[in-house]
C-alpha cells in the first residue's frame, strides 16, 4: 500500500499566513481504496527574553475572553454561522485572539479561527472541589482534550487551571501546588511546543506565562499599580489589592506578563452586574475603556492582555456585545483603541 499527499494553498495563519488543503489517498495494488482530506498549517510560538514570539517575532497579543453562550441555546453552538459571526466581530474590533473561558468549544469554531487566523488560548473547566476523584477525572479528561485540539494551529497556549478554582489552597497548600506541576509537566510531555498557564489570574506555581487578572477601572490607578514590576512579581505587594502573582514557595523567573483579565465595564442598568462603577452613557464607557487599556499598554514589560468579554452572558451585562451580538459602542472605536 502506497500512501500520497496532494497540497494546495489556502488562506490562514501568519507571518506566511497560509492553510493548506491536503487529500490523502491510500491504494492497494494501483487500486484506491480510500482517500480523506484535512489541512494543516505551520507557525511556531516560543519564549524568549520575557516575550511571547510567533514565527520568532514578538507578538502582542491582543485578547479577549469569550465564554462561547448564547441565550437560546446556552453552551451549545446554535449554528456554525453563529461561530464564525463572532470570530469576525472579535476581528473587526482589532483583537487578535481569544481567550476561550472554562470551556472546551465546539471543533468548528477552532476550525474557522485556523481560516481566519484568530489566535486561541485553549481553557479546561473547572472543578468544584479538589481531592482524589477531582485530580483523577481532570488529569483524563484534559489529557483527552490536548489530544483533541493538538493540531489546530490556531491554539497556543493551554490553560488548565483558572483563578484556582479546583485547587482553592494553592497558595499555601503543597498537594494543590504539586498537582498543578505534575498537569503542567503532563501537558509539556504532550506537547511540548506551546506555552502553558497553570493557573490563569495568580497564584502561579510553574508557568511559561505569568498572568494577572485586575479589574481596577481607573488607568492612571492600573498604571501606577504595576509600574514596580519587581515588587509585584517578588511578591512584595498585591497587584490587584488582594492577589499575589506567584503561590508561596515559587519565585518569577522572568516569564512573559499579561493582564489576562481585566475592563468588565457595564452600563447602568438593574438586571445585571459589571466590574467596577456601571457607567450611564457611551462616551464614559469609551473614555474608560481607552484609560485602561491604554495603560497595559504603556507598561514596556507587559506583553499583552485579554479584556472581559465579548458579549454578556446572563446577569454578567459586562459585554461589547449583548447576548444577542449587537454592539453596544461602534466596533471600529474599539478598534482604534486596541490598535493605538
Amino acid at each position: 500500500m502506497k500512501p500520497t499527499a496532494l497540497g494546495r494553498l489556502r488562506c490562514g495563519l501568519r507571518s506566511e499566513p497560509n492553510l493548506y488543503d491536503v487529500e490523502f489517498k491510500l491504494y492497494e495494488d494501483d487500486r484506491l481504496i480510500d482517500h480523506v482530506y484535512s489541512y494543516f498549517g505551520m507557525r511556531k510560538i516560543s519564549i524568549q527574553n520575557g516575550k511571547v514570539l510567533l514565527n520568532n517575532t514578538p507578538y502582542y497579543q491582543r485578547l479577549i475572553l469569550d465564554q462561547g453562550y448564547w441565550p437560546d441555546s446556552h453552551l451549545t453552538p446554535p449554528s456554525e454561522e453563529a461561530l464564525l459571526e463572532d470570530i469576525e466581530k472579535i476581528l473587526a474590533m482589532g483583537y487578535n485572539g481569544v481567550r476561550k473561558h472554562m470551556k472546551i468549544e465546539d471543533a468548528r469554531f477552532l476550525y474557522w479561527c485556523d481560516v481566519k487566523g484568530l489566535l486561541v488560548w485553549s481553557e479546561m473547566a473547572a472543578t468544584f472541589e479538589f481531592n482524589d476523584e477531582a485530580v483523577e477525572t481532570f488529569t483524563k479528561e484534559w489529557v483527552e482534550i490536548v489530544r483533541q485540539q493538538y493540531n489546530h494551529p490556531s491554539i497556543v497556549t493551554w490553560v488548565p487551571f483558572n483563578e484556582s478554582w479546583g485547587i482553592p489552597q494553592v497558595l499555601t497548600d503543597v498537594q494543590q501546588q504539586k498537582f498543578t506541576e505534575s498537569i503542567y509537566h503532563l501537558t509539556k510531555s504532550l506537547d511540548p511546543h506551546r506555552p502553558v498557564i497553570v493557573n490563569d489570574g495568580w497564584e502561579h506555581t510553574v508557568s511559561d506565562i505569568v498572568t494577572l487578572h485586575d479589574y481596577e477601572e481607573k488607568g492612571t490607578k492600573l498604571y501606577e499599580r504595576y509600574a514596580d514590576k519587581g515588587a509585584l512579581l517578588n511578591g512584595e505587594i498585591s497587584f490587584n489589592n488582594w492577589k499575589y502573582a506567584m503561590a508561596q514557595g515559587y519565585a518569577y523567573r522572568g516569564q512573559p506578563v499579561i493582564v489576562s483579565e481585566f475592563g468588565g465595564i457595564a452600563f447602568r442598568t438593574d438586571t445585571g452586574w459589571g466590574y467596577g462603577n456601571q457607567v450611564a452613557t457611551e462616551e464614559a464607557f469609551i473614555e474608560r475603556f481607552r484609560g485602561i487599556t491604554q495603560a497595559i499598554k504603556d507598561l514596556d514589560y507587559i506583553c499583552g492582555y485579554c479584556y472581559t468579554q465579548i458579549t454578556d452572558v446572563q446577569q454578567e451585562v459586562n459585554g461589547l456585545l449583548t447576548e444577542d451580538r449587537k454592539p453596544k459602542v461602534p466596533l471600529e472605536t474599539i478598534k482604534e483603541i486596541n490598535l493605538a
